[in-house]
């Protein structure tokens, strides 16, 4: 019976993140656990646990899932693709291609003529964008590191005027075999390091690599409400791959800058608004910033230092939800300084005005000087 296909199994697009890869694997975790399902139904759910568990080990892991997009379940499991080998042989064979695995073969691959090719590394790149563009979203370019065909040689890696020679040790395959007894071995060529080619005078351009490192510029596009740490793969845009192996990905890493007004909670935003002593006695409307504009809030009479205003709706709209955060607004009630003496007057007779009115006006610190004095009492 013929596998499905993996990104089917968890209901996800091919392009899907690893937190969305993540995410379709626990809900279907959840749903079909053999401990959660029981009786007739069990062994269905059972089998479909292991199922979303197969498809996740393979498509969580970068180097995997490269194999699979490539070449399918052939790609990631060694019983696929081997058709037409038999008897011993066939055996031999497989059991070479697991001990290559253990001795160094990882990412590897078979190119034209026999030859070893290898997966090529990933490349990460840390962007740093601002608040305002992480809640919007933008379109950048970036300048990454590439390799170009080396123009003094045509890409061979060899002198002007001389040739690469075909490897004497492996014969051009890129690979050894070691026999051990009924086991066939098989190993990268020491010598030519899997190419299959040695090249006696190297191009002093490239110095035998066939190619020149370089910059390319890439156009990325930055999701609205895209998050710290969070990451954007590049298919394709890693490092080449050694003897025309597939290139790696490029992943951009996602740093936001310290905002001036804000700090950001998940979807939710927070700032502290300043309110002047006289205003936070008298009530009134405050004028509060917002990622859109600007929004007001009612300062009740009486308000306290610390108190928090919510503003549904003012905050981010994640990658992921359906609806923006909201903007918390933390009421820092400022202490008047640098105070002329006709104000340092005011001020005066005002605290005494307030002392003869007694524990009316500070409800808090009657509350707190009781409790001060039960303390000593105790």
């Amino acid at each position: 019976m013929s596998k499905r296909d993996y990104y089917e199994v968890l209901g996800v697009a091919k392009n899907a993140s690893e937190e969305e890869i993540k995410k379709a694997y626990r809900k279907l975790a959840m749903k079909h656990h053999p401990d959660r399902n029981q009786g007739e139904d069990g062994k269905k759910s059972e089998e479909q646990f292991k199922e979303a568990k197969e498809a996740y080990e393979m498509l969580s892991d970068t180097q995997k899932r490269a194999a699979y997009d490539q070449y399918g379940h052939a790609g990631v499991d060694p019983n696929l693709g081997r058709g037409g080998a038999e008897g011993f042989g066939g055996f031999a064979e497989a059991f070479g291609d697991i001990f290559g695995d253990i001795f160094g073969g990882n990412g590897r691959a078979r190119g034209a003529g026999g030859q070893q090719v290898y997966r090529g590394s990933d490349l990460s790149y840390a962007m740093e964008i601002t608040l305002e563009e992480a809640a919007h979203g933008k379109e950048t370019q970036i300048r990454i590191p590439s390799w170009d065909t080396c123009e003094t040689c045509k890409g061979n890696g060899a002198k002007p005027g001389t040739s690469p020679i075909t490897c004497t040790t492996c014969h051009g395959s890129g690979a050894v075999q070691m026999r051990q007894g009924f086991f066939s071995i098989q190993q990268t060529c020491p010598t030519c390091h899997g190419s299959g080619k040695i090249i006696p005078e190297p191009c002093v351009t490239c110095h035998g690599q066939g190619r020149i490192k370089k910059n390319k510029t890439l156009e990325v596009k930055i999701p609205p409400g895209i998050n710290e740490g969070m990451r954007i793969r590049s298919s394709g845009n890693g490092e080449p791959g050694p003897n025309g192996g597939p290139n790696g990905d490029l992943y951009i890493e996602i740093r936001i800058k310290q905002h001036d007004i804000f700090e950001r909670d998940g979807d939710d935003l927070h700032c502290t608004v300043p309110v002047g002593m006289v205003s936070a006695a008298l009530g009134g409307s405050v004028e509060v910033p917002t990622l859109g504009g600007k929004a007001e809030i009612d300062l009740p009479e009486g308000t306290q230092h610390g108190k928090t205003f919510r503003l549904r709706g003012k905050g981010i709209k994640g990658v992921r939800s359906s609806y923006p955060g909201d903007l918390y607004c933390h009421v820092s009630v400022e202490t008047p300084i640098k105070l002329t003496e006709h104000q340092r007057k005011l001020l005066k007779e005002l605290d005494e005005s307030l002392k003869k009115a007694g524990d009316r006006h500070s409800p808090n610190a009657k509350t707190w000087s009781d409790r001060v004095k039960d303390l000593f009492k105790a």
